[in-house]
């Protein structure tokens, strides 16, 4: 998207700020369907990024798959699971969760240690190799969405019946 500087960074950081919060929301919330839609507001924003960088279709395929398909399934599984089991040995502190927020911490010190030292101006962003590799891509593109439209349609068009199928089963599973 060529939107100006200040905005470009305002959305930047909103977006990160967004996708940190979420992905605390997926990590500290206990309750596990406020996890799962946590989740999903982080592959929004990993959706909203590919947009910032012009990736409409990896966007689109980012929605789609991750949080049209993926996300639900995971909500229809925690769902399915009895709550009381989350409940019943709760401990405020485990080894394991000493030893995750040891492991997390040393990487998060590496990174800030390591990305100010990073020249981020000596990449070279755009070259007349990548404009042809991004065009051949397009090409691609476009030739699967042909080849889902007349080759691959009925095969197409049977999986989301199936899929349907199965999402039609597993509200009525949940229902019970």
């Amino acid at each position: 998207m060529d939107l100006p500087g200040p905005i470009h960074d305002f959305l930047l950081v909103f977006l990160g700020s967004g996708l940190i919060l979420g992905a605390l929301g997926v990590v500290l919330l206990t309750n596990p369907i406020y996890s799962a839609f946590s989740l999903g507001s982080v592959l929004v924003c990993i959706s909203l990024f590919y947009i910032l960088a012009n990736s409409h279709f990896v966007a689109a395929a980012q929605l789609l798959i991750y949080v049209g398909a993926i996300n639900v399934l995971i909500v229809f599984a925690v769902m399915f699971m009895n709550s009381s089991e989350y409940y019943n040995d709760f401990h405020l502190w485990t080894v394991g969760d000493g030893v995750t927020s040891l492991i997390c911490t040393s990487i998060f010190l590496s990174l800030l240690t390591t990305i100010p030292d990073t020249s981020w101006y000596g990449i070279i962003w755009t070259t007349k190799s990548n404009q042809i590799l991004e065009q051949d891509l397009i090409n691609k593109g476009q030739q699967i969405g042909i080849h889902l439209s007349t080759d691959f349609f009925l095969p197409f068009e049977l999986l989301s019946i199936i899929l349907l199928i199965a999402l039609i089963g597993a509200i009525a599973m949940a229902r019970q």
